[in-house]
């Protein structure tokens, strides 16, 4: 077990130095220089592995371990390996090694599984380059399609081909999967909350993860001198989209049941001194364990951003991204539990508030997903931190589990 925590540390430690804000957190945007440097470090060790590895036209990495059986559907293991700016070394990594380390025990033990075993290593699960969210999974199921794909751009106006062929990616490779090629997807992910900590208890199995929508609104006025345009002919834009923000709160909290509402990006045009803001471009993050609020705030907000038309104010609202919640399959949940208490690992049962790929591979493949604690609940922060003990313990329930997945001998 101290080799694995070792080794576990050890590719936390050398990932968390592809960032392109040292000494100030994680940031690794994908299709980036650090994506490539991360890109290439993963495909070295899952060679070593002894694994075979491929890239798709979303620039995704798999190391397979082919199985006894021809053609049969392969477990995936894994998570992402991109950042929110000024992130920390756990947030997706953790699941990518912990998908490698699974591969490892697999070599080291001389297992040789009927189904394949692929361990998964997705892009762009943040949105914080190209917006929306879980890319990397919403391609391989076919919920973002080609169209799409290639029309996305990032704020410098960079589209997706051009920044994958800057880092040397194939964007014309397949992208969507055959649902049949998949048998299951485990992911193991910091719980990025206090729940797990508070508890005392290592490992947290995920029940359901809540629904969230992502919103784009645009809210159009006009340009003006700062000393010379009075105060009763102006059409101020960020005006406008300060009130709209300051009553978003409410929505939220009239809808309850833990329903939460955020205004976590805003871009004011042209961002002057002393230049009155003529477009603002805000995004609103909405979420719930139940669909009905998630549905219900959208609407609001539509209905509040509406009501600012007036007084030379044009405003639109474009939807981004739209999860409903997911419940992770029943015979797996039951699998990774009996595997807890046959390795006497304490588990609880736990909802997640953040969005994962595991959400989007449940709509075509059962699903099962492990949180381990995270200090002091802190997450997309530099602090972000997890116990290696706690790692190397989900690694190994991930192994016996991903064993019978793949009726390994």
């Amino acid at each position: 077990m101290n080799d694995l925590k070792q080794r576990i540390e050890g590719h936390i430690e050398a990932l968390s130095q592809f960032t392109a804000t040292p000494g100030q957190g994680t940031t690794r945007l994908t299709y980036s220089k650090e994506d490539l440097q991360a890109r290439e470090y993963l495909k070295e060790k899952m060679k070593e592995y002894g694994l075979q590895v491929s890239e798709d036209g979303l620039g995704n990495i798999f190391g397979k371990l082919e199985g006894t059986l021809k053609d049969a559907p392969s477990v995936l293991i894994g998570s992402h390996f991109d950042s929110v700016p000024n992130g920390g070394s756990y947030d997706g990594p953790a699941g990518v090694v912990a998908g490698l380390e699974v591969a490892a025990l697999f070599a080291k033990n001389k297992i040789k599984p009927k189904y394949p075993l692929e361990v998964i290593a997705l892009i762009e699960e943040e949105g914080s380059r190209f917006g929306g969210g879980l890319m990397g999974s919403r391609g391989i199921v076919g919920s973002l399609g080609e169209e799409e794909f290639i029309n996305l751009t990032d704020k410098g106006g960079i589209t997706t081909v051009e920044a994958m062929a800057e880092i040397g990616l194939d964007p014309s490779l397949p992208k969507k999967r055959d649902p049949k090629t998949m048998k299951a997807y485990l992911e193991l992910h910091i719980e990025q909350g206090p729940i797990l900590e508070e508890k005392g208890i290592p490992i947290g199995m995920v029940e359901a993860i809540v629904g969230l929508a992502q919103l784009e609104i645009t809210v159009e006025g006009k340009a003006g001198h700062a000393g010379t345009t009075p105060m009763d002919r102006r059409s101020d834009a960020l005006v406008v989209a300060a009130k709209m923000i300051a009553q978003l709160p409410e929505i939220a909290l009239s809808e309850g049941e833990g329903s939460v509402i955020t205004t976590g990006r805003l871009h004011v045009f042209p961002n002057g001194a002393n230049v009155i803001p003529n477009k603002v471009v805000f995004t609103v993050d909405l979420r719930s364990g139940r669909e009905e609020h998630i549905l219900n705030m959208i609407g609001q907000v539509q209905q509040l951003v509406e009501s600012f038309h007036a007084f030379g104010i044009k405003n639109s609202v474009q939807q981004q991204l739209y999860m409903p919640p997911k419940a992770m399959n029943q015979e797996i949940i039951a699998l990774l539990s009996e595997k807890c208490s046959e390795l006497n690992i304490p588990f609880c049962s736990i909802n997640s508030g953040a969005g994962h790929d595991a959400m989007v591979f449940s709509d075509v493949t059962d699903v099962g997903m492990l949180f381990v604690p995270s200090k002091d609940g802190l997450s997309h922060c530099p602090e972000e931190w997890s116990d290696s003990q706690d790692l190397a313990n989900a690694v190994q329930i991930l192994y016996e589990a991903a064993k019978k997945l793949t009726e390994a001998e």
